[in-house]
């Protein structure tokens, strides 16, 4: 089949949902709930065939894996989904003109989405119930390293959308390879969006060579700044949860910038680490603080690389600042605009930090881990855009919407 016949099948698709009501699309999409655990084995098969072609110690390896509770907890995500309010047909806003005419502001399905992503094939769920939810065709093209799993997902979404009488194009999943790409970099006057996830490389050549209106989802160079007054278990917890709870995604904390007045207690605020190998690149301050007290072997002397590095490991750079406003230039610096935290006490430098950092997402005291669609209410997410336009943070169903004014009138013309 030829790409383009791939993309018109799509186009085509999208009149399936002119005749589905939202509760029909609720019940579809908790059938694919139920379906996933249902063929959990075959797709725990099918995984184990592309966790078999990848080094263990790639950091794609975990982004990659399956598991069944992993299973389990992306069916929950589909659920979630399945029972959120959809936004499609909400008037967003209304007024009646001094000529008579009544004009609506109401929401729409941005209409046929592309994902481009590597080796996460939660992905492949994310987005079909994001996508079928909001009224919006799914086109697919996911990396080789998870070909099988992907394929092995899909066969379960065309077997749900079969059972229920649904045309299975409202979802497309292009082949692995890399001609793929390219066909859907330029399938402009077919796919209304594309949206890369997965590495900055990837992001970067998506965006500079796509001909169809790109939605960025940044990596996450991300920090947290232990401020003067920060509490030290408090900023320990916060740090051993960022950097170990998932180390492989875009919101695990990569550097920790750490006021000078906190060096003594330093060692005390890494020392969980330690049991989860964490390798850390200090700085000089930062380094002779740790000396003694952390393993020889896990510590290094940080070099300039190492800021402003997007780790997908159990590694972590250190920067010894002397003030908020050094914190909050580095970040400036280094960051990439998804995900920055500050722990402190003080409520003056929470609400400078708040309000001075240019992210997607700004904490305080909490862990960097909670930018995640399902934790903000969303459900799922079809990823994280570091942009500025239509979305920012985590998109969910209202960020796979547009809008359109509907003008109702009797007869009025224009002088």
């Amino acid at each position: 089949m030829s790409y383009t016949t791939y993309f018109e099948k799509a186009v085509a698709a999208q009149k399936v949902f002119l005749g589905l009501t939202k509760e029909r699309i609720t019940e579809v999409l908790l059938a694919l709930a139920d379906g996933l655990i249902a063929h959990t084995d075959a797709i725990i098969s099918a995984n184990q065939q592309d966790l078999d072609r990848m080094d263990p110690a790639d950091a794609k390896y975990d982004r990659l894996k399956l598991t069944p509770q992993r299973i389990e907890d992306i069916a929950a995500e589909v659920r979630n989904v399945a029972n959120l309010e959809s936004p499609v047909g909400r008037v967003l806003e209304e007024k009646d003109m001094p000529n008579g005419l009544h004009i609506a502001k109401v929401s729409v399905p941005l209409g046929v989405v592309g994902v481009i992503y590597e080796a996460r094939p939660n992905v492949t769920v994310d987005v079909f119930s994001l996508c079928f939810k909001t009224g919006n065709v799914a086109v697919l093209k996911g990396g080789s390293d998870a070909s099988y799993t992907n394929e092995a997902i899909y066969e379960v979404i065309h077997h749900v959308l079969g059972d229920n009488g649904i045309n299975a194009d409202v979802v497309v999943l292009l082949p692995a390879e890399r001609e793929a790409t390219e066909a859907l970099l330029n399938a402009s006057g077919y796919v209304d969006v594309l949206i890369p996830r997965g590495s900055q490389g990837l992001i970067n050549y998506v965006r500079q060579n796509s001909k169809v209106p790109v939605i960025e989802t940044g990596a996450g160079i991300v920090h947290t700044y232990g401020d003067a007054s920060a509490d030290a278990d408090m900023l320990g917890k916060i740090v051993f949860n960022s950097k170990t709870r998932r180390p492989s995604v875009c919101n695990t904390l990569d550097c920790l910038i750490v006021h000078q007045d906190l060096l003594p207690l330093l060692g005390q605020i890494a020392a969980p680490l330690i049991d989860k190998q964490v390798q850390l690149f200090a700085d000089e301050a930062s380094y002779q603080a740790l000396d003694g007290s952390y393993p020889a072997e896990l510590l290094l002397p940080a070099e300039p690389e190492h800021f402003g590095t997007e780790f997908l490991s159990l590694k972590m750079a250190i920067k010894t600042v002397a003030s908020l406003g050094e914190a909050l230039d580095h970040i400036s610096r280094y960051g990439s605009k998804h995900s920055e935290a500050i722990v402190s006490q003080d409520p003056d430098n929470i609400e400078r930090f708040l309000n001075s950092v240019d992210a997607a997402a700004v904490y305080a005291n909490t862990s960097t881990a909670f930018t995640d669609g399902a934790q903000f209410g969303l459900g799922a997410e079809i990823g994280i855009s570091t942009q500025k336009l239509h979305a920012r943070g985590p998109m969910g169903l209202a960020e796979l919407t547009s809008y359109k004014w509907v003008v109702r009138g009797n007869g009025q013309t224009r002088s």
